[in-house]
């Protein structure tokens, strides 16, 4: 006889063995990945390029600076996440895709916290750090999905030669 812990056990092998629990690009609430699509978390007994980036909001419009970067595969960059706003606000990186689908999930869970390797929310007026190496060629976001946050224009790409 099963019992409801056994089917609630079974449910969530079933969902990690169908891969649902990598669809989103990172995250508490039972997020969990095993690979990145942007490249793998950085190696800190490695060098490292260091990237300045502000968050920030004001008349009306959320934002990145600098909205766009250029970084060579292969490399790995050390980004300090400064959030000089006055909200909380996130740095995912990710495929646009992959932001769009999860931003959907974020909107159902606006409470959901990000902290894994590609992955931190910023409180204002604090800065958070990021390890990342790009071991793929391509293009690649860092946004903010907080409910309404990328809406209000905060996105940011990177290329990846």
């Amino acid at each position: 006889m099963r019992t409801a812990v056994h089917l609630t056990l079974a449910a969530l092998a079933g969902a990690l063995i169908s891969g649902s629990a990598l669809a989103a690009p990172g995250g508490a609430a039972g997020h969990s990945h095993e690979t990145f699509s942007a490249g793998e978390p950085g190696n800190p007994k490695r060098p490292a390029r260091t990237i300045q980036i502000t968050m920030r909001e004001g008349d009306g419009k959320m934002l990145y600076l600098p909205e766009r970067l250029e970084i060579k595969r292969g490399e790995q960059v050390r980004f300090i996440i400064n959030n000089t706003g006055e909200l909380d606000h996130e740095f995912i990186l990710a495929t646009t895709e992959e932001n769009l689908k999860h931003a959907e999930e974020m909107k159902k869970n606006p409470e959901m916290e990000h902290d894994d390797p590609n992955a931190k929310r910023v409180a204002p007026k604090k800065k958070r750090e990021i390890l990342w190496r790009f071991t793929k060629a391509g293009q690649f976001e860092y946004g903010c999905l907080i409910p309404g946050h990328r809406e209000a224009g905060m996105t940011g790409f990177i290329v990846v030669k």
